[in-house]
């Protein structure tokens, strides 16, 4: 891919163009990537072997490392985050895992944003504490107004805005905090995606993403994607990416790259669908709070996606609200056509370790919605009907 664009604020239209390019790869004229479905490549001397082997060459070896069409992925997100590189995964979990695992070690110290992704929260838990690092938990707040939290931290793990109840960062502030310490910063741009939010130009260390969620907008892909400089994509390609097998599959990344192409008007649809019901839900009966992150340009956030969660009053029963959704679907992920509920309650009764809704006590009253593509009056006649059906 070719283009001019650097930067969301030279417009949605050149990073649609950007997503938009054929195909430039030697697949004689085919305008999309060809899935190269193969375990491994082969080479035509002992020569060229003994080249690759040696790290001389880049050439394609084992699908479990490197595969042309995953490759082409990679490269498309790279470009639309404004990083130096990019590695892609399975799940929106093999990247956050293979990425913190590489820039970590026993000892060292992590410091996490307050409602964090259930299952961030419990890798860090279940996996990394046992395994000597220690884990810190703050308001989004403390990262930016003390300059000190970072100070001997290894890693700090951001989330902008961040789970369900969708606190935002001034993204800036904190990456001129983390470097006076040394301290190295990720995030997870999922809600945002590189349309309105790219962190890296903020002095983010790391982007990531779920894959799975608006890169992929189907519903039909599992997958996650790092991108950042070549130092630290070549930390996590040195050491987590081969070694914990987490790697994306070409049938997959040619999915993804299919999402790609119609991103930038998905999200903007999204956003003005969102915008429309939130304008109506914000005086609805039976509505006691909305969280949402707001337009925010100097915090580095340019527009709002369709995730957002809605506090109910006493009035209304949640699982009535639920039971009575027609369009609306009951479901965990988000960022697909279709439009979900996730009542927090079914969070909160999760089986197993200890989730972030549990520990950092998410409401009961909750319900995080996001919305899809539907037409927007038909998704407010249902929500507002549920909600009415609802009330005690």
């Amino acid at each position: 891919m070719n283009s001019e664009y650097t930067s969301p604020a030279d417009s949605a239209d050149a990073l649609a163009t950007l997503l938009s390019e054929a195909y430039g790869g030697d697949s004689g004229g085919s305008i999309t990537p060809p899935i190269v479905q193969s375990s491994l490549f082969a080479f035509d001397s002992y020569e060229a072997f003994e080249d690759r082997m040696a790290g001389r060459t880049d050439t394609a070896l084992y699908t479990r490392v490197q595969n042309p069409t995953v490759s082409a992925f990679e490269s498309a997100m790279a470009q639309a985050e404004g990083g130096d590189t990019a590695v892609a995964f399975a799940s929106g979990m093999g990247a956050i895992s293979a990425t913190m695992l590489a820039l970590v070690k026993p000892g060292d110290r992590i410091a996490c944003v307050e409602h964090v992704y259930p299952d961030s929260y419990r890798l860090f838990e279940r996996l990394m504490r046992p395994f000597g690092v220690d884990i810190s938990y703050h308001p989004l707040s403390a990262f930016e107004n003390d300059p000190q939290l970072l100070d001997g931290v290894k890693v700090a793990y951001l989330e902008s805005p961040n789970s369900l109840m969708f606190h935002t960062l001034n993204l800036g502030t904190v990456a001129a905090h983390a470097k006076r310490h040394g301290t190295r910063t990720v995030i997870d741009n999922s809600w945002a995606t590189p349309v309105f939010q790219r962190p890296l130009e903020h002095g983010i260390d790391v982007t990531l993403h779920s894959a799975s969620k608006y890169i992929s907008g189907h519903s039909d892909t599992v997958a996650g994607v790092v991108v950042s400089s070549e130092q630290i994509i070549h930390e996590i390609r040195d050491l987590t990416l081969p070694l914990l097998g987490a790697k994306l599959a070409p049938f997959e990344a040619f999915l993804l790259m299919r999402g790609l192409r119609t991103l930038v008007p998905r999200m903007h649809r999204h956003q003005d669908s969102t915008n429309r019901i939130l304008d109506r839900l914000a005086s609805f009966e039976g509505v006691e709070k909305i969280n949402t992150a707001s337009v925010s340009p100097d915090k580095g956030i340019l527009g709002r996606s369709g995730l957002f969660s809605v506090q109910f009053d006493e009035s209304v029963d949640i699982r009535r609200l639920c039971n009575a959704l027609s369009i609306f679907k009951l479901g965990v992920s988000w960022g697909g056509f279709e439009s979900l509920a996730l009542p927090a309650r079914v969070g909160l009764a999760q089986a197993g370790a200890e989730n972030s809704m549990q520990r950092f006590k998410v409401p009961a009253n909750l319900v995080r919605i996001s919305i899809g593509l539907e037409g927007a009056d038909d998704l407010w006649k249902d929500l507002s009907h549920a909600i009415t059906q609802a009330r005690r």
